[in-house]
């Protein structure tokens, strides 16, 4: 399956999630390759069929049909300036690195490689990812189709026409794991406080999440209507939502997330 081959420039965290899922999903693991300056991620790529893993970044990327750069945003210039003599026009280049502007990618690669930026966030690591992407408008039908296939293969996709809606992709998926992992940290200490174990304060507040995500994604219910319906009158849910309501949540997780799209937007300013 895929019909390209695809590099990975770096094989972190991130890298060996997305090519995880790429053969999971019936991608030839012959058509992926990556490069490290370690080895330590090498043993668990090879254990899911890659054979083609270097230390060079241009030989592993050279013969490929797709670059994903899985690099920090403080060394994609240095790696596009060492690959820029070997892609060409034909090539596509992912980049998966927060803030860092598409023109300055294709600058750096020398004004050759078409480029597509793309958002993911942590859950691409069981297959649960939520990414935005932009392409550049020079990038080819064929090439945005290789990277929706690519990131589709760790999770749910959503295209962006203009790219600095990325920010906000970073501030409600990117950024966001985080914000329900703090807010289930406070579930699962209060319900120990209030006398259960922690197996079980972890997994059902886990479950509930879980649960409550997949009404929200799989239905065609406003999450607002789902929340009026599970408040009964005088009951339980309302008392609850009543506390958050006081408490100010709504105008704590838009300053959160406004916040979040600030730094997004300063860090894109100062990588690129």
């Amino acid at each position: 399956m895929s019909g390209f081959t695809t590099a990975f420039i770096g094989a972190g965290n991130m890298s060996r999630s997305i090519i995880g899922g790429l053969v999971t999903s019936g991608f030839d693991a012959d058509s992926i390759r990556a490069s490290n300056p370690g080895d330590g991620p090498f043993a668990e790529l090879r254990k899911i069929g890659l054979t083609d893993l270097a230390h060079s970044n241009v030989s592993v990327a050279e013969t490929a049909d797709v670059v994903v750069l899985g690099v920090k945003p403080n060394l994609i210039r240095e790696v596009c300036e060492e690959l820029s003599p070997v892609l060409g026009a034909n090539h596509l280049v992912v980049s998966v690195a927060a803030g860092v502007a598409a023109d300055s990618i294709h600058d750096w690669l020398g004004a050759k490689s078409e480029v597509v930026r793309c958002m993911p966030n942590t859950p691409s690591q069981i297959g649960g990812g939520a990414t935005g992407l932009f392409a550049r408008s020079s990038v080819s039908a064929e090439n945005r189709q290789r990277a929706e296939d690519i990131m589709r293969a760790v999770g749910i996709v959503r295209w962006v026409d203009d790219e600095s809606l990325l920010h906000a992709v970073t501030a409600v998926a990117g950024s966001a794991p985080a914000y329900f992992f703090q807010f289930m940290e406070a579930m699962i200490d209060e319900a120990q406080r209030m006398g259960l174990d922690a197996e079980s304060a972890r997994t059902l507040c886990a479950q509930t999440c879980i649960g409550a995500g997949r009404m929200v994604a799989e239905g065609d219910v406003e999450a607002s209507e789902l929340r009026r319906r599970v408040c009964s009158p005088n009951g339980t849910t309302e008392r609850a939502v009543m506390a958050f309501s006081t408490g100010g949540l709504d105008k704590l997780v838009s300053k959160a997330m406004q916040d979040c799209y600030a730094r997004s937007e300063e860090m894109g300013r100062e990588l690129s």
